[in-house]
């Protein structure tokens, strides 16, 4: 069994929490500071962008142009941000051997969120959300390409957050007036532009829903689903069951990101527990990664969110033993 992070993590050092993700979880990752400018996980993603630019309104990222049209002030400011976090990691992870994790926005949560240059999410627009999506598949293949060259060492993993996947599915995404929804994607709409990402390097797809779309990310050619245990309902872990049954890998969320820090016994047990209701091969649950919850960046403060990260490898220990019994 293994553990990582999903990316966000509170403060302002990059540097200190390149040093802290090498030295605590067993597949390292980027981290994401969203307490800086252009740190946050909308930002990186219309960083890594090509043929399309954006800039930065009070309402959020909008796109203003494409082709030859000059990247914006706020964009570029994105984009030196991730190369200076990238010049860190080359720096701390000289030498380093092993699975690396690099995280981004995926297509849908990034149309649901992305204005178009008159107005309105770019989800409202078939041909603008195929642009952007594959804008960003084509940027995510030089990103991974750049980390390869700069960690040459590492075996890259990608992390395709699509929080806003389900409210897309469910037509749930409120137009630009508030007075109504967008039009509701279907399952293999949604595979199809998911789909265009997952080539890049092997793909373990984020979502902490009730019931994220499980069958949706593994049909798009994800290895690997990250969700939040606490917030999984009856229907997601039977998708969950047939997933690692299928040989998907289970990035289970298991220690709260806020509130106290539980011990090692009773942040592995949800899992425990499910994974013998559902009468799973416990061989598959020694295959599970164990991760926080969502939304580490907003622990109270590094070292409190550094000690949850440290916790991780101990409830490893817990869910390990559970499989031998």
């Amino acid at each position: 069994m293994t553990t990582t992070g999903l990316g966000s993590v509170p403060g302002e050092d990059v540097r200190e929490w390149m040093r802290v993700v090498l030295e605590v979880v067993d597949i390292p990752f980027l981290p994401e500071l969203p307490a800086r400018p252009y740190g946050d996980m909308l930002s990186r993603s219309v960083a890594v962008l090509t043929e399309l630019v954006a800039d930065l309104q009070p309402v959020g990222w909008r796109l203003t142009g494409g082709g030859d049209a000059r990247a914006s002030l706020d964009q570029r400011r994105a984009r030196a941000l991730l190369q200076e976090d990238l010049d860190v990691l080359e720096e701390y992870a000289d030498g380093y051997t092993g699975p690396l994790k690099v995280q981004v926005t995926g297509p849908w949560t990034l149309a649901a969120s992305v204005e178009r240059p008159r107005g309105d999410k770019v989800l409202a627009d078939h041909g603008a959300r195929r642009d952007l999506a594959q804008a960003l598949a084509d940027g995510v293949q030089q990103h991974v390409a750049e980390v390869r060259k700069r960690v040459p060492g590492a075996e890259l993993v990608l992390q395709v957050d699509e929080p806003g996947l389900p409210a897309v599915l469910a037509g749930a995404v409120p137009t630009a007036s508030g007075w109504s929804k967008h039009r509701s994607v279907d399952g293999p709409g949604a595979v199809e532009l998911l789909s265009l990402l997952t080539t890049a390097a092997p793909t373990v797809v984020h979502c902490c829903a009730a019931r994220p779309p499980i069958e949706v990310f593994t049909k798009s050619g994800a290895t690997g689903v990250a969700v939040d245990v606490s917030l999984l309902n009856t229907p997601a872990w039977d998708q969950i069951a047939v997933a690692a049954e299928a040989g998907t890998t289970i990035y289970a969320g298991l220690v709260p990101t806020t509130g106290a820090v539980p011990n090692k016994e009773h942040a592995a047990q949800p899992l425990i527990r499910r994974w013998r209701e559902l009468g799973l091969d416990p061989e598959l649950l020694k295959e599970v990664v164990i991760t926080p919850a969502c939304g580490l960046a907003a622990a109270p403060s590094p070292a409190d969110a550094r000690t949850r990260l440290e916790l991780l490898r101990r409830i490893v220990e817990v869910v390990g033993e559970a499989a031998e019994a």
